[in-house]
């Protein structure tokens, strides 16, 4: 089973360091939020059941692109995860570009999480339309995948056309970097299994994973690609909940074991010592269709 961390759940002041010590002690990726803007006026949230955004207008963000570059010139084997990047806000040859630039200048350690986002007004500040979204983002992959592959790519689409172009240099990881694709609706399942190689879920309780992951892998059956899909899931500081989490074919846990950013850096050794051999051996359940 793969240990990751979100930096996302510890101040901005502490990413750098967290990052170099869990590159030392083992953990096997670090994973950054990512919005474009935030805007004042804001309803609506990724978390069912909730009315009002997680995220104040004020919250501190970065390019994620920029920093993970930053912090894959700090570190030696750690991988460097989007949690999750808003492909459909930009420009396919902007998006492809930064993945290929982080993936090769990290040496092959970019886990690219991509999503369909939540945010209607963060689309409309862009000026996009939040209800074809979901289009938006199936084209901007394709176009992606593409370019990371082909030598001349030549696209006429609903959102983006243009005539032949040579995109080089391609991805360090063939034919791209791994594409873990957040969300919990039918849209991000069949994304998933189509052109996926992770899912990242945010509203599935570690109960309702296993059933998912079997439509996923039925989906990518039906579709004729061959493997499995990534499952990362955050929580599961214990060691018996993630092997749980192990056999029921959960491949990654975001763990948190700190109670605040003050304890972080030792909160992060403590569980080297004590978790991270006996989980990192522990066996992750295949799911099937």
């Amino acid at each position: 089973m793969k240990i990751g961390i979100s930096l996302g759940t510890l101040h901005p002041s502490l990413w750098v360091e967290a990052t170099r010590e869990a590159d030392r002690l083992g953990y096997e990726s670090v994973w950054m939020p990512e919005h474009l803007v935030i805007p004042v006026a804001m309803a609506g949230s990724p978390n069912a059941g909730e009315d009002h955004p997680p995220i104040p207008a004020n919250v501190p963000v970065f390019d994620v692109f920029s920093y993970l570059g930053f912090l894959a010139g700090q570190t030696g084997q750690i991988h460097f995860g989007t949690q999750v990047y808003n492909i459909g806000l930009r420009h396919p040859f902007v998006v492809a570009r930064a993945v290929t630039t982080l993936d090769l200048i990290s040496g092959g350690r970019l886990e690219f999480g991509i999503g369909a986002s939540w945010l209607r007004a963060e689309w409309e500040a862009v000026g996009l339309d939040f209800d074809t979204r979901g289009r938006r983002v199936d084209e901007a992959i394709t176009v992606c995948q593409r370019l990371w592959r082909e030598e001349v790519v030549e696209h006429h689409g609903e959102f983006f056309d243009f005539g032949p172009v040579m995109f080089e240099p391609k991805p360090a990881q063939a034919p791209w970097p791994p594409l873990h694709i957040g969300g919990d609706g039918p849209a991000a399942l069949r994304r998933a299994a189509t052109v996926g190689d992770g899912w990242i879920p945010m509203n599935h309780t570690v109960e309702e994973i296993a059933d998912a992951a079997g439509r996923i892998a039925q989906l990518r059956e039906a579709a004729g690609r061959p493997g499995t899909v990534e499952i990362t899931l955050a929580g599961g500081d214990e060691l018996d909940d993630l092997r749980r989490r192990a056999d029921l074919g959960i491949g990654r846990a975001l763990v948190k074991p700190w109670v605040s950013t003050k304890g972080a850096l030792d909160g992060l050794r403590r569980f080297a010592d004590e978790v991270l051999p006996d989980i990192r051996p522990h066996p992750v359940r295949t799911p099937e269709p």
